[in-house]
């Protein structure tokens, strides 16, 4: 009997003990998420056009796509009409990031203003690689000419020209212009040299009135942005936790990590978000993908933006299947819509 009841005793002291030791991990964990989120949360003054829910948006529907070589194949007034009412319907996103100053995004300025669309713009201005990124991209194969680098560096410069020139003809709804997507990070296919950009935004900034910023994965932010973090009007920041491996119950204590790590190397600097999301179907992503995590992750993180005072721009806006291997349907690229490439609601828009 008092074998018996030693057992018990012991039994009940070791519940006790990992009980306290579970209590006191949470409420670690928790203060740990707390005292980062007082680190990072930014003034409400920080947030672009006044909000922290935006999306990002291109608009190519099934056999449309920009130019691959061969011309682009740009979606119709009418659909981008379309697709501007359904973005603002009850004013769900009233601001959009478009990511270069081509005809498409020239159309959708146009008919913001023509329609009078409660909606601005955060431009972009695309920028085709300069230096070749073979040895460190994977999927360029072998070096590029040097006779194309050369003409993606005159092409470059006219991109930034009508860049300036629709800040400037559609003042009232560009808020910011972006220079680059991911053209400083080893692995994209498009690099181009810190330096060059340094001074494309420096030109840019001296042309327009709005603030000019470059958008990368927070990873080269946090290494290797102090330069550039100096010359931009604010940082700009891309988190994917699913790319790298985490499934949803990780998705947003990650996703402030990244933002601590850009935090942490660049105190100074206003952040924004510029790229965030979940994709609902993923060759690359297993079970990790779907409607249902899609709609946590989207939840969750327009909460805590709204929280942080972060405007956080959601990828994106709709599906687009031009994207990513032809040959495979089931790519990741082409399945982060909030919306199907038929215009339907996901579940987290429904």
């Amino acid at each position: 009997m008092m074998n018996k009841y030693k057992t018990v005793m012991i039994t009940m002291l070791v519940s006790i003990f990992l009980f306290s030791c579970n209590t006191e991990s949470k409420k670690s964990q928790k203060e740990t998420t707390e005292s980062s989120n007082m680190e990072i949360k930014q003034k409400p003054e920080d947030l672009l056009d006044g909000t922290a829910r935006a999306i990002s948006y291109s608009g190519f529907r099934s056999g449309q796509h920009p130019d691959r070589g061969q011309g682009a194949v740009n979606p119709s007034d009418e659909e981008i009409l379309e697709d501007l009412q359904i973005m603002s319907k009850d004013s769900l996103f009233n601001l959009i990031r478009l990511y270069d100053s081509g005809e498409n995004s020239e159309s959708v300025l146009r008919i913001i203003q023509e329609n009078n669309i409660d909606m601005k713009v955060m431009l972009g201005i695309w920028l085709k690689a300069e230096l070749s990124a073979h040895e460190t991209c994977s999927w360029l194969t072998e070096p590029i000419a040097q006779d194309i680098l050369d003409q993606n560096k005159i092409a470059n410069q006219k991109e930034i020209e009508k860049g300036i020139q629709l800040a400037k003809e559609y003042a009232s709804i560009v808020v910011a212009v972006n220079v680059g997507n991911e053209a400083l990070v080893e692995w994209n296919d498009h690099k181009v040299d810190t330096d060059s950009i340094i001074s494309y935004v420096k030109k840019v900034q001296s042309s327009i009135e709005q603030p000019v910023t470059v958008a990368d994965n927070y990873e080269w932010w946090a290494a290797h942005g102090e330069e550039l973090a100096k010359a931009v009007d604010f940082v700009s920041i891309h988190v994917y936790p699913v790319w790298e491996g985490k499934d949803i119950n990780e998705a947003m204590s990650y996703t402030i990590e990244n933002v601590q790590k850009v935090r942490n190397a660049l105190p100074d600097s206003k952040i924004v978000i510029s790229e965030a999301g979940w994709a609902t179907v993923a060759s690359e992503f297993g079970d990790r993908a779907s409607e249902e995590k899609q709609a946590q992750y989207y939840n969750d993180m327009m909460k805590w933006s709204a929280d942080m005072n972060i405007t956080t721009f959601f990828f994106e806006a709709f599906d687009e299947d031009w994207k990513g291997e032809t040959a495979n349907p089931l790519g990741a690229e082409k399945h982060w819509g909030l919306f199907m490439v038929d215009r339907k609601p996901k579940k987290v828009m429904q």
